[in-house]
């Protein structure tokens, strides 16, 4: 019989699967990328909203908590776009391998957030990041838009997880989520209206498959997937999380590898920049980690 802890650790790697899987969808799914973003914001919204009920969470705060979490909604909207876009003009493996920069980026946006001064090896990780990024972009020139595109979408998920950070202090996180997906609906309502063609029976008009896959997005790896979350880390370390999460590139990789073998195909080049990137998100991950146990002890 497994233990307890046992089965902790098997449910974080299933939500790091899920994580993962979430870019296998984005490729079945034939909409494009706003539109996609805009439909899994609301089933996922609804969805939350059914949880608050259940489980009688209140969702009163202040007027400027509300305008925090609005922002947010809008970063993470964007930060979803943009991943998904990455998949549309380029593939899974580019996309996946650009948001590992996501590392990159937080670690000059957290010391903004925080006021706290820049970490040495942080400046050299940074460093890494680039040539590796630089070693993807020449071997896969081919795919450059879909570069950049992966690039925006970790910077957008490095600032949300960072003002997420420090939300978390005073608010639950399932009070938090309610408003950003609220904010982020209205943000891309309003960008459809205004930019793209509106709300006509077309928007509405997608297949059986395109709303099962939506429908798996928004509740399993999305609904289910932050309430999961919520409960793992009461039950492991942090760091632990943290850490098994950056081997979500690398599971969604593998399953793009294995599901779509043509389009997947990349370059060994790519490979190798694709390690070095994945290689110094752990090694960060690692060392912060050590630095978090000497101020314990001393």
């Amino acid at each position: 019989m497994l233990s307890v802890n046992f089965k902790n650790y098997l449910h974080l790697h299933l939500l790091v699967l899920i994580a993962g899987f979430t870019a296998i969808l984005g490729e079945l799914i034939s909409i494009k990328a706003v539109s996609l973003v805009w439909y899994r914001m609301v089933i996922a919204t609804f969805l939350i909203v059914i949880y608050i009920k259940i489980a009688k969470v209140k969702l009163k705060v202040s007027a400027k908590a509300i305008l925090r979490f609005s922002i947010a909604g809008i970063i993470i909207a964007l930060h979803w776009i943009t991943f998904f876009g990455a998949i549309d003009v380029a593939n899974i493996s580019i996309a996946l391998s650009m948001f590992s920069t996501g590392a990159f980026f937080a670690s000059f946006i957290e010391p903004l957030i925080y006021k706290r001064a820049i970490i040495w090896y942080e400046i050299i990780f940074g460093i890494i990041v680039i040539i590796g990024v630089f070693i993807i972009t020449q071997s896969e020139i081919k795919y450059l838009y879909g570069i950049l595109l992966g690039i925006s979408s970790a910077f957008f998920s490095s600032l949300f997880s960072v003002l997420n950070g420090s939300f978390l202090k005073q608010h639950t996180a399932t009070v938090i989520s309610f408003y950003e997906f609220i904010s982020g609906v209205l943000f891309i309502s309003i960008y459809i209206l205004i930019f793209d063609t509106g709300f006509t029976s077309d928007f509405f008009n997608i297949s059986k498959s395109d709303f099962g896959y939506l429908f798996l997005l928004a509740s399993i790896c999305t609904a289910y997937a932050f309430i999961a979350a919520v409960y793992i880390m009461k039950e492991i370390s942090p760091y632990t999380v943290v850490l098994t999460y950056n081997l979500e590139p690398v599971y969604g990789i593998i399953l793009a590898i294995i599901l779509f073998p043509e389009k997947e195909k990349m370059s060994v080049s790519f490979y190798i920049g694709a390690i070095i990137i994945i290689s110094v998100v752990f090694l960060n991950t690692l060392l912060q980690y050590t630095r978090k146990l000497k101020r314990r002890r001393t």
